[in-house]
């Protein structure tokens, strides 16, 4: 297996910023980081700009869609390709193709169209997100009300036989659900089988969502947005999330999503580690068009927004690199942690940190070169390399 170095850039590990190092990938793993005067002889040798940063790739576990396509219109393999493909142009080499509240039969081919995606070798598909259908018609956004539903039988039987059949390829399952319309009993069953569960499209009370957190559910399917605000004696999901420190948060950080305030006293009061990115992004990423229909609507890209008709969100226009210039330019989050929001984090909550989220020896050879703007240079997904430019 022929061995490949990069070298001249700064790395990231996941922990600090490195001078002076080589990176050593051998197929679709990464070897070693050395010294640059120890870089093994024999090598393929690329030496990368100085000016850059080389940091681990992202991971975005929210994509409806992008260049062009969405999930939900077409949930097939090559769907789920193009998304991932679209996507790896802005730093993502990880994802989760998303499937938001749909009939059941379309939920199941879409579910079969990721699992064969995440087989593929170096497609950057890391299995599925479904996002709903048991989610709450108060808090529904853009999903359509008329095909929310309550789990049954044949759905509990065909979900929790799904991670393992993920997990074959590496794959995982997450699912956005709201805790006031599924009981303990199926939550416990979901978290056992190796379904990630999170909290979303909900106006559960906080005391409901304590009891989820506790009955299995991990985290929060972008905190804020499709769930009740504070209030003084309705405190709601939201404070849930804030006050339980083992659950995760995933939060739209576009300006358009979140205001910057609630996204700062979420990371000021949240544990290090457990407030990650995701795009929530939308067949217009990566493309220059300005509308697209989701299931019969039509959505309007305008003034950063994507939206109905009458200004209802409908996913996001953003892509990680672009979260990640948010979080440091606009919130004051220190680039390293930055970079962990959109790599670390997000694997940690999937339970991949242990193969991506980080540059070290064993990690998956996922990686963005980034330029001094923050804009992106270069990736590699499993050591093989794709131009941004």
């Amino acid at each position: 297996m022929p061995t490949v170095v990069l070298t001249g850039a700064r790395v990231f590990n996941g922990d600090h910023v490195l001078e002076g190092q080589a990176v050593v990938l051998e197929g679709d793993t990464l070897r070693a980081v050395v010294p640059t005067a120890e870089v093994p002889s024999g090598a393929t040798v690329h030496a990368l700009p100085g000016d850059t940063l080389l940091a681990p790739g992202f991971v975005d576990v929210q994509v409806n869609g992008a260049g062009g396509v969405l999930f939900n219109d077409t949930p097939t393999v090559e769907a789920a390709l193009a998304i991932a493909s679209a996507m790896r142009r802005s730093g993502t080499t990880g994802l989760l193709p998303t499937f938001i509240t749909d009939d059941a039969t379309r939920m199941r081919e879409a579910c079969e169209a990721a699992l064969e995606a995440t087989a593929h070798p170096h497609s950057g598909v890391l299995g599925i997100h479904l996002e709903g259908p048991f989610i709450s018609r108060e808090r529904a956004g853009v999903h359509a009300t008329g095909f929310i539903r309550a789990p049954d039988p044949r759905d509990l039987d065909y979900l929790t036989a799904l991670p393992r059949r993920f997990a074959a390829h590496g794959g995982r399952v997450l699912m956005t659900l709201a805790p006031e319309c599924v009981d303990d009993a199926t939550l416990r069953r979901l978290s056992a089988s190796g379904v990630v569960l999170s909290a979303g499209h909900t106006a559960a009370t906080s005391e409901r969502t304590a009891q989820a957190l506790q009955a299995g559910v991990r985290g929060f399917t972008h905190l804020f947005n499709a769930m009740p605000p504070v209030l003084n004696r309705q405190p709601g999901p939201v404070t849930a999330a804030l006050l339980h420190d083992d659950a995760w948060c995933g939060v739209i950080a576009d300006g358009v999503h979140v205001h910057a305030d609630n996204l700062r006293l979420l990371l000021k009061v949240k544990p290090p580690g457990k407030v990650f990115l995701v795009t929530d992004a939308m067949p217009p990423v990566g493309t220059p068009v300005t509308s697209f229909t989701l299931q019969g609507r039509t959505i309007l890209r305008r003034h950063g927004r994507l939206e109905t008709e009458d200004g209802t969100l409908a996913g996001a226009d953003i892509d990680l690199t672009a979260s990640v210039r948010h979080c440091v330019q606009i919130l004051g989050v220190p680039l390293e942690e930055a970079l962990r929001m959109a790599s670390l984090h997000p694997a940690a909550f999937l339970g991949l940190q242990g193969h991506r989220g980080r540059v070290a020896p064993g990690h998956r050879a996922d990686l963005v070169l980034l330029k001094e703007d923050l804009s992106v240079h270069t990736t590699w997904v499993g050591g093989q390399l794709q131009r941004a430019e």
